[in-house]
């Protein structure tokens, strides 16, 4: 578990993302900062401690702005993080908040010029009058330095909140989405992008739903899904058209007549949408259910797993303190055998795709010393509860887990509860 100071607004922890190796995994948070952790090299001496992250880099990613036309404030809170492949010896992100979208390179530096010409050792300029000979300056070592760097900044592209990033596997291209708009962006050109999904009406009074989350497809560059608000998911080809408003794919599961509710529209928007490794699958993550689609069939999903169906009765004061609004996100584990979610009460769920079994676990200081084994937990809907369960009437719904992410390799996790986050990883001997 990785600590925060006591719990406060800026430290709230908004997205997490391990780099295409693992070996790295950085956060993002309320107040604007991304931290990013790396992983301890293995050590003969001490072979267990391999899996353990310490934080590498901490910078300042966005800060508070203000938009005198409109007059409103932007926050500096992290809505993404998406990491670039390695392609040299430094790393590189995207990151952004509703605005804009930043490129960060973090590079690692050990060594120091010294013997200029012009300067002295402080820096301050010598008189050339007592310059006589000329110097060949060298590198000598120093302690290792990690530097955080801004190299691009797009901004200035989207009118509404952006919810999504995603880095194209072209990797010259990745696109930024927000409410009503999904942008095309090269990653060298900061001036100038391609509008390529405009779903806003021309009277906003007539405008049904929105757009929630967007994802390229994992290898094939011309393909993209984004989900929407009315429970929707289109998948797009950038090969038939410039603007892909007309999707070349519906995924949508017709409504049960006798599920009908006052919540039914609320509960069926998409929070998050995640093609599986191999690109074959698709997963998406309601308010009650994650799905798992087969690109291939439009018509119904493949699997639909019931995260927390003991809330259903709840809905109503779900909706009265806002929680019915939260935003859960979901992700696969490296073989897309194993599917991860949130839920309330710090609770988080895990669902075999193979043998469809499925477990509730809880990342809480309580029950997370190092080293100690998650032991299942159980939700009671009613009548007698067992010792070991937790009645559905004491779950807390202000500690919820809404971001998490899986090692691309390994079975290692990264969750995020509140301001604290957590990494487990399989039991080893």
């Amino acid at each position: 578990c990785v600590n925060s100071p006591p719990w406060h607004e800026p430290d709230i922890i908004s997205t997490v993302e391990f780099n295409s190796t693992g070996e790295l995994l950085a956060t993002g948070d309320k107040g604007g900062r991304v931290v990013v952790f790396q992983r301890e090299q293995e050590s003969k001496n001490q072979p267990h401690r391999r899996g353990e992250y310490n934080v590498y880099s901490t910078f300042q990613s966005h800060e508070p702005e203000f938009d005198y036309l409109k007059s409103l404030e932007i926050e500096e809170k992290i809505n993404k993080i998406r990491w670039l492949p390695q392609q040299n010896a430094a790393y590189f992100l995207l990151s952004t908040n509703d605005k804009t979208v930043k490129l960060w390179k973090i590079s690692e530096r050990d060594k120091r010029p010294e013997g200029y010409n012009l300067t002295d050792e402080e820096g301050r300029i010598r008189d050339p009058t007592t310059i006589t000979t000329l110097r060949v300056p060298v590198l000598r070592p120093m302690d290792l330095m990690v530097e955080a760097t801004p190299r691009r900044i797009f901004s200035n592209a989207h009118t509404y909140h952006i919810n999504s990033i995603s880095v194209n596997s072209d990797y010259e291209t990745y696109m930024s989405t927000d409410d009503l708009r999904i942008n095309l962006w090269n990653l060298e050109i900061t001036n100038q992008s391609f509008n390529i999904v405009d779903i806003k009406p021309a009277n906003l009074e007539e405008l049904t739903e929105v757009i929630t989350a967007a994802e390229f497809h994992p290898n094939q560059c011309n393909t993209f899904v984004y989900s929407s608000s009315k429970g929707s998911i289109r998948l797009c080809d950038m090969r038939t058209s410039a603007l892909c408003d007309n999707h070349s794919k519906l995924f949508e599961e017709p409504e049960d007549p006798s599920n009908r509710s006052f919540f039914s529209e609320i509960i069926s928007s998409i929070s998050d949408v995640k093609f599986s490794h191999s690109g074959r699958y698709l997963m998406t993550r309601d308010y009650l259910t994650v799905k798992v689609w087969d690109i291939n069939m439009e018509s119904k999903p493949l699997e639909t797993y019931q995260v927390h169906d003991y809330l259903r009765s709840k809905l109503c004061s779900l909706y009265e303190n806002d929680c019915i609004f939260d935003k859960f996100e979901c992700v696969w584990n490296g073989t897309d055998s194993v599917l991860m979610t949130g839920s309330y009460n710090n609770f988080f769920r895990m669902f075999d795709r193979n043998t469809k079994r499925d477990v509730t676990l809880e990342a809480s200081r309580e029950n997370s010393k190092p080293r100690a084994i998650l032991k299942p937990r159980k939700v009671c809907v009613g009548g007698k509860r067992r010792k070991d369960e937790i009645s559905v009437d004491s779950l807390d719904f202000s500690k919820k887990i809404l971001h998490t992410a899986w090692h691309p390799n390994e079975n290692i996790i990264a969750v995020a509860a509140t301001n604290n986050l957590y990494i487990f990883q399989d039991k080893v001997n």
